[in-house]
């Protein structure tokens, strides 16, 4: 970014066209050089302006006051999602996306999450008695597989057994390609056609797993969980009001979605936590320190959550440093003014969670791992949308009490047991693809307490 241009009704940025696949090899720098310009900033990508959001205020507006005129058709958020995903809850709009939240929603209601938390807790005592003696584990991968067998479990009732360690390479090779798809002018075709060919055998992959699943509650009878809900919406009838039944396709976009959004954010957060865990040891010392007064050695359930203070807190500084969505995207319906700047109709407006929760403005030593900015109090302080894990408006996650519960007590189940270490050398540096991941993925060390 060479040169800036400054107008009364033009928000700062540079002059020059920026690279797309340059932003994309580097985008947490990109935005953090952006949002350095400037609260609201513009630049050029791929032959349309591109407007950045850097003030909590301004992100609630977007997302939440004036949430009606920002879509996500047509964002960067479709585009990478909708190809695998389909028309689900992640990438569908308006009445259609209102429709799909209603239906979707009892499930995730708080009350409703606690009856899952010994499902969460199976899984992690589970993983804690593979990691007990190993030499070294891959987190990432393995935490992976954990919450994916939670969430099918807990919300599609069902056991997909040995398909999680294949549902896991298969998700990376998703990201790989979509979080690095460059639409035109590719100077490595070579490459992609390899990304790509991945892609299309790993969408394959959990199509199948999808379609397996679907078919084997049909087989086995209605159950008390949301794909029990869905496969009554895909029956003749069963909608109500007179709406059409869900069709299989539709199905399959809606399992997908809730499999996907489900559990790799969660996997992720837990990955960040215990790196960040094993780099702060007193703060470490003292989660730990709650665990054992909390539970005594015994296994946690829904009831010791408030007591898990210190648990949840680490998980909610984790994706503050971490944040899972780093970059939330939407497109103006009609034109707007947002800070005094113009918007024009269709122009693509950005929101940077990376960028809003290292601000020093609103964060004190933003880049120290101090878990008790959460404490009720402080965290009482926090501006409305400062802190956006989650993202936010009527399109934050419907998942994100699901998500603190199951990371909370698999946090206490595994930190109960083990302490965990980075492998000596191993690098770690976050790679912002679809979601925020570790690049090199994460290697540690279990040691027993």
């Amino acid at each position: 970014m060479s040169g800036t241009y400054v107008s009364p009704r033009v928000p700062p940025g540079p002059a020059e066209t920026q690279s797309l696949r340059a932003m994309r090899d580097a985008p947490l720098e990109f935005v953090t050089a952006m949002a350095a310009l400037g609260d609201v900033t513009r630049h050029d990508a791929d032959g349309e302006p591109v407007y950045m959001l850097n003030r909590p205020d301004l992100a609630r507006y977007v997302l939440k006051e004036n949430g009606t005129n920002y879509t996500k058709d047509r964002t960067p958020d479709d585009d990478m999602l909708r190809p695998l995903l389909g028309n689900g809850l992640l990438t569908s709009n308006g009445a259609e996306w209102a429709a799909q939240r209603r239906m979707c929603a009892p499930a995730f209601r708080p009350s409703e999450v606690i009856r899952f938390d010994q499902v969460i807790v199976e899984a992690a005592e589970h993983l804690a008695r593979q990691w007990r003696g190993a030499a070294s584990v891959r987190v990432d991968h393995d935490l992976t597989a954990l919450t994916l067998t939670v969430i099918v479990k807990a919300m599609l009732g069902t056991d997909i057994g040995g398909a999680g360690e294949g549902f896991g390479r298969a998700v990376d090779a998703v990201n790989r390609f979509i979080g690095h798809y460059v639409p035109a002018d590719d100077p490595d075709p070579a490459d992609t056609a390899a990304r790509y060919a991945g892609f299309q055998r790993a969408r394959a992959f959990l199509d199948q797993v999808t379609r397996v699943i679907i078919a084997a509650r049909r087989t086995g009878g209605a159950g008390d969980d949301l794909l029990s809900a869905l496969l009554a919406e895909a029956h003749p009838g069963g909608a109500g009001h007179g709406a059409p039944a869900m069709t299989d396709a539709e199905l399959r976009d809606q399992v997908l979605t809730i499999i996907m959004a489900g559990h790799e954010t969660t996997a992720k957060s837990l990955t960040w936590t215990l790196y960040l865990l094993d780099r702060h040891p007193e703060t470490a010392d003292a989660v730990r320190a709650e665990i054992d007064e909390v539970l005594g050695g015994r296994a946690p359930s829904a009831a010791d959550l408030p007591a898990l203070r210190r648990c949840r807190q680490a998980v909610q500084e984790a994706m503050r440093l971490y944040p899972p969505v780093w970059l939330i995207s939407r497109r103006s319906v009609a034109a707007d003014v947002i800070d005094g700047y113009e918007i024009p109709a269709g122009s693509l407006v950005c929101i940077s969670p990376w960028v809003l929760h290292r601000d020093p403005r609103y964060w004190d030593e933003p880049e120290a791992y101090r878990p008790e900015r959460f404490d009720p109090e402080a965290a009482a302080r926090h501006l409305s949308h400062q802190y956006l894990p989650f993202g936010g408006g009527p399109r934050v996650c419907l998942g994100r009490h699901f998500a603190m519960v199951e990371a909370t007590l698999v946090l206490a189940v595994l930190l109960r047991d083990l302490r965990m270490e980075l492998a000596e050398g191993f690098p770690v540096e976050p790679e912002a693809l679809v979601t925020l991941r570790p690049r090199h993925g994460m290697t540690m060390t279990p040691r027993p307490r």
